[in-house]
């Protein structure tokens, strides 16, 4: 038997699908048998198509509007692979009305040129999107901002979103070179009545015939004349099912008229659907509801477990955070204690260095200066040098007298007001002006 590998390799290569995530996944739901699932990609688009036009809502082409649809269009491999609504253009529509309700069809279907190989997007999506951006604003900018709220998305996005919300898209194809155009817009499709009625029953998507997707939707859809509208379904693959058009003016009146009849028609379709849709919802949200119920009586369970767990161990941590922080207070007190009698010991010593530095003090003399100090608190000291000796010996005098906790000061004389800094340290006191006798005060540094 061959490996996953190889079957992956094999089915990439016969259907032409490049995207290895999406194989897989294809493969997976096959339970990796190969021939059923390459089967799946070739046989879903035909038989899908065939139950939809075997329903009662879609008569054949050229047969006139009996049903709902009454024309299959299928629409250009660009506009299909080219919106975030595909997966590299490879999953289906699937179907909307199989006997007679939606169908939600989520079976992958391979969307290959008849040559076998994987037609390559021609609309980027950021294009597509950017196309109908550029849509709204030129025509609110035209004809101002009551008109039907045309989606800012690409074609294919637009008609994923009317298939989750169970509408039908209403398409309009704008030629703004048209004659016609300007009076339709304004007398027709911006009327208060109509927009309003297109808002509440519809997902609307417009396009300008100059733009990319606008152009290959007017081909798409036959369009011969404008204005041009025109109301859509999903059908199966790339193929839309087209349920009303009209091509050239047409009044507010007889537009509404139309688009009434088209919602009375598919009502059989869009309001069972929807009615399902929210049935599942409701079964789902119900389920939900029990199960969160029972995980929440669960966790309130697990919840007063782990409290009681985590009151314990908190109790132990606390204790043991406050035995850590008690001994950390102690070992600061002894830490603070042996610093502060460190650095005491180191300025007594430093005071005593100094002292000795002064040696004696010299008797009164010619070459003998008599200096004073104010310190800061107030206090006076006094002592002779000699006139030779250096500003330094003054500094080192001060410090001497064990009254200042820091150095970081100044001498200072008053009159004429002279510091004595460190430019000045090695001047002697006759030198510096201080001989015979000199005045000086303490001034601190901030």
């Amino acid at each position: 038997m061959s490996s996953t590998a190889d079957k992956l390799a094999q089915f990439q290569a016969i259907t032409g699908l490049e995207d290895a995530d999406l194989c897989t996944e294809i493969l997976s739901a096959h339970g990796w048998d190969l021939q059923q699932a390459i089967s799946s990609i070739t046989s879903t688009s035909d038989a899908a198509t065939d139950r939809f036009e075997r329903s009662e809502f879609i008569a054949g082409e050229g047969a006139g509007p009996p049903g709902l649809a009454w024309k299959l269009i299928t629409l250009p491999i660009s506009i299909v692979s080219g919106t975030l609504g595909l997966v590299s253009g490879a999953v289906g529509l699937g179907l909307w009305v199989v006997g007679g309700v939606l169908s939600y069809s989520l079976g992958v279907i391979g969307l290959t040129n008849s040559g076998g190989s994987p037609s390559a997007p021609l609309v980027s999506v950021s294009t597509a999107a950017s196309e109908a951006i550029d849509f709204v604003a030129r025509f609110e900018s035209e004809y101002g901002s009551r008109h039907p709220n045309f989606v800012s998305e690409g074609f294919m996005d637009a008609l994923q979103r009317s298939r989750r919300e169970f509408k039908l898209l209403f398409v309009y194809l704008h030629s703004p070179d048209h004659p016609d155009t300007p009076s339709f817009c304004e007398g027709t499709l911006c009327t208060e009545v109509l927009s309003a009625f297109i808002n509440e029953n519809f997902v609307a998507w417009g396009g300008s015939i100059r733009a990319s997707e606008g152009f290959k939707m007017s081909n798409s859809l036959k369009a011969s004349r404008f204005p041009f509208c025109a109301v859509v379904m999903a059908a199966s693959n790339q193929r839309i099912a087209l349920i009303q058009q009209v091509e050239g003016p047409i009044s507010p009146e007889e537009m509404l008229t139309m688009l009434q009849s088209v919602l009375e028609e598919s009502a059989s379709v869009l309001v069972p659907a929807r009615l399902e849709a929210e049935e599942r919802r409701n079964n789902l949200r119900l389920r939900e509801e029990q199960d969160a119920a029972y995980q929440a009586a669960l966790e309130a369970d697990q919840a007063r477990e782990r409290q009681k767990k985590e009151e314990q161990e908190q109790l132990e941590r606390e204790a043991a955070e406050a035995e850590r922080k008690q001994k950390e207070e102690e070992e600061a007190r002894e830490r603070a204690a042996r610093e502060a009698a460190e650095r005491e010991a180191r300025l007594l010593k430093l005071r005593e260095e100094k002292s000795l530095s002064l040696g004696p003090e010299p008797e009164k003399g010619p070459d003998v200066t008599q200096v004073l100090v104010r310190l800061p608190n107030g206090e006076r000291k006094g002592r002779r040098f000699h006139s030779t000796a250096k500003i330094q010996t003054l500094y080192d005098f001060v410090d001497s007298s064990g009254t200042l906790e820091t150095g970081d000061y100044t001498l200072v004389t008053n009159f004429p007001r002279v510091l004595y800094g460190p430019d000045k340290l090695s001047l002697t006191l006759k030198e510096a002006g201080l001989h015979p006798q000199a005045s000086l005060f303490v001034e601190m540094k901030s």
